[in-house]
């Protein structure tokens, strides 16, 4: 067994100065390619389909949110390793204590893109209430579509008139809750399709039949759109663990190779034979 030393008697273990360091640098680069990314992902887009790659910058921007946390946590791990004092004589606990300390990058990292994200919503007092109003908005913004497939007029024939001197009642609010209700409950009672029926025969000519079959069509289709930006949601999160996951192995590995470099006296160049020789 390795003899101790007196740096290997310690009461505190950790190192908050290169942590702190290493989680700042990761999310400082992590903002500056984030932000780049944004701009290359609206050059891929354009109001005219010649000119939008829509599925180029799905890719890219799936690529980006993958590439950039591992790329600026192998950066932060390697410098809180590179910082730290080696603390122990014994090679093991070397290499595991710079790898903590790569941990705690990565989890130093997370809080402060977690605090930066709550206070971009507002203050404590408005968040909950703001997350419910964007849920509600959300989810209204995709059945928008539906209730003007709603009220579009029968192929041939022109909206019912009102009496002069009346405007036609705007029931789209009413009808967007009412899908909206309908779609988070998964299913369109009774009453509410035969209310929806009158109002769309009424307001577009069609008759009571037909009025029905377009309600029933238009809330299938309302609720595949909100089905399907239900899975995006989910395959985005899943996509988003995934990273922080991989981020944290290449926070770990990086700390680990900063005190293998600090160790050796490796000089920290950005040239490919340093590298070579560092490893």
């Amino acid at each position: 067994m390795a003899e101790l030393s007196a740096t290997d008697v310690r009461t505190n273990y950790v190192e908050w100065a290169p942590i702190l360091a290493g989680a700042v640098a990761a999310s400082a680069i992590s903002f500056v390619l984030f932000t780049a990314g944004a701009a290359i992902g609206l050059s891929l887009l354009s109001p005219y389909p010649s000119q939008s790659y829509g599925t180029w910058a799905a890719t890219v921007s799936a690529f980006w949110a993958m590439f950039v946390p591992i790329l600026s946590l192998l950066v932060g791990g390697y410098i809180a390793g590179r910082m730290r004092a080696r603390w122990s004589s014994n090679p093991d606990e070397v290499e595991f204590r710079d790898g903590l300390h790569g941990l705690l990058v990565w989890a130093t990292a997370v809080v402060i893109g977690a605090l930066i994200a709550y206070l971009a919503a507002g203050t404590a007092a408005q968040v909950g209430g703001e997350l419910g109003k964007a849920a509600i908005h959300d989810r209204g913004a995709l059945v928008a579509s539906s209730v003007d497939a709603l009220l579009r007029p029968a192929p041939g024939t022109a909206p019912q008139a009102q009496p002069s001197g009346q405007a036609a009642p705007d029931n789209r609010d009413e009808l967007s809750r009412i899908l909206v209700a309908s779609t988070a409950d998964g299913s369109l009672d009774t009453a509410d399709r035969d209310y929806l029926t009158q109002i769309v025969a009424s307001r577009t000519g069609l008759a009571s039949d037909a009025a029905q079959k377009r309600v029933e069509e238009v809330y299938a289709e309302a609720l595949e759109a909100v089905d399907t930006a239900r899975k995006a949601a989910l395959a985005a999160g899943l996509a988003t663990a995934t990273a922080l996951l991989l981020s944290l192995a290449a926070a770990w590995y990086a700390a680990q190779r900063g005190g293998h470099h600090r160790d050796q006296n490796i000089p920290a160049r950005f040239t490919s034979g340093a590298l070579r020789r560092g490893s």
